[in-house]
């Protein structure tokens, strides 16, 4: 695997507290041990998805963020990815387009001459 490449993680089903710790090490140790920044998680076999499979989610994420990295999902169940979305989160998810934050209103020109508001 060479630096560009991610790592993929093959996220166990169904997501529980108790993986919590070993899928953080792991994030980690992908982070480590690629650099490529990005460790890719197939969530296809997570399962029915509940808040405690986001809430795993949620704290890889800030364990790859604190790592200087960050975590793509591949192949999420819909429902799962709506959860994610209902709670306010949100996930790079593998094949999509990266969503950007429109401009911002329109620029106005200032003419000379003009008083300072």
């Amino acid at each position: 695997m060479d630096a560009v490449t991610p790592a993929v993680l093959v996220l166990p089903g169904p997501l529980s507290r108790e993986a919590l710790p070993r899928l953080c090490a792991e994030v980690r140790a992908l982070l480590d041990a690629t650099g490529a920044g990005v460790v890719v998680c197939d969530a296809a076999g997570v399962g029915p998805p509940g808040l405690a499979a986001v809430d795993v989610l949620a704290r890889m994420q800030l364990t790859a963020l604190r790592c200087g990295g960050r975590i793509r999902l591949r192949d999420p169940d819909p429902a799962l990815r709506a959860l994610i979305g209902l709670v306010g989160l949100r996930f790079e998810v593998e094949g999509e387009t990266e969503q950007r934050e429109p401009p911002l209103g329109v620029q106005e020109a200032v003419e000379p001459g003009d008083a300072a508001v």
